[in-house]
């Protein structure tokens, strides 16, 4: 095993060099504009390493029978998402293709898991199966895209993704996912201030796909609840949410571009891109540990949530301070 997952590292930054290497021969980079947070032209596309590195690793997981095959199709089913995705990184796509692929997507990756039935909310369990994959549908749509929308500065996204990964390995103890955690690891240093290559949509969506089916499949499995799923995975979701809510409730036209995330902002403060993104690890301390809490039940899932919450509005309110929304 491994020797696998060292591979399976060697493999994704070797991949990454490659895409590179293809991405600046064939002019296919992330220009600067006014919304940027990067200043020179950069090749995208990087996360063709970390997607290929973990559809091939959970297909030989697959045939080795060391990975359930309902989450096995469920996953691979984030190869459509992929395809597209990097087209669109390719030609710049209009969104309906997009948005139908990944309502798609999100509707296999229901079904292949069993969709929701029921949900302990701490305090009631609430059983209404066409209400909760509703949710469950649009909330998958929600992921997919909020972690492209977050993904705006060096080495962030993977970042996050390395901690969700590590943690529910920690909590779970499921070897698979080391592998992606792997793939991430080894895309990581050409992503890392000052980047070399971005991951692109190619690999951010993916992200967010897998993250949330994860958190789903564990929830149904009780592994990980879906609180604890949510507060692991808040740093970003919490931000992506703001921000949106915000605009709306100002009028601002919610499809264009932006520069108002809270990493953004701070950002445009003066912080290094790596310093925003250790101060979003040393948040995820405080999310993991307020997790263990939950799951050792010295608190309950509520509680937490709510606890959370408050902690990361405290965040954004002084980021508000520094740069005004």
């Amino acid at each position: 095993m491994v020797l696998y997952l060292v591979l399976a590292g060697i493999f994704s930054f070797c991949l990454t060099y490659l895409t590179r290497k293809v991405a600046i021969k064939k002019s296919m980079l992330d220009l600067p504009n006014e919304r940027s947070s990067h200043t020179i032209p950069t090749p995208r596309g990087g996360g063709i390493a970390i997607a290929l590195t973990w559809f091939l690793s959970i297909s030989i997981l697959y045939y080795h029978h060391q990975i359930d095959k309902s989450l096995f199709l469920a996953l691979f089913s984030g190869l459509l998402l992929s395809v597209i995705s990097l087209l669109d990184d390719i030609y710049t796509l209009k969104n309906k293709p997009r948005l139908l692929v990944q309502a798609i997507v999100s509707g296999l990756g229901l079904y292949f898991i069993g969709g929701f039935h029921s949900i302990d909310l701490g305090f009631i369990v609430f059983s209404n199966p066409y209400v909760l994959n509703s949710i469950a549908f649009f909330t998958i749509i929600w992921f997919i895209n909020l972690f492209n929308f977050i993904d705006g500065i060096d080495g962030y996204a993977s970042s996050e993704s390395i901690f969700v990964i590590a943690t529910l390995y920690f909590f779970t103890g499921e070897s698979f996912l080391l592998f992606l955690l792997m793939a991430l690891v080894g895309f990581l240093p050409w992503n890392w201030d000052k980047a070399k290559i971005f991951m692109g949509d190619v690999g951010s969506t993916l992200l967010g796909y897998t993250c949330i089916i994860l958190l789903f499949y564990f929830h149904k499995m009780h592994m990980v609840s879906l609180f604890e799923g949510l507060i692991l995975t808040s740093l970003f979701w919490f931000d992506a949410t703001y921000t949106l809510i915000r605009r709306f409730l100002n009028k601002e036209n919610i499809g264009q571009a932006h520069r108002k995330h809270a990493y953004q902002r701070l950002i445009q403060t003066g912080f290094s891109h790596q310093k925003t993104v250790l101060w979003g690890m040393f948040i995820n301390v405080f999310l993991f540990i307020l997790v263990l809490l939950m799951h050792q039940m010295v608190i309950s899932m509520l509680v937490g949530f709510v606890i959370s919450l408050i902690f990361l509005f405290v965040i954004v309110y002084f980021v508000n301070k520094k740069r005004a929304f």
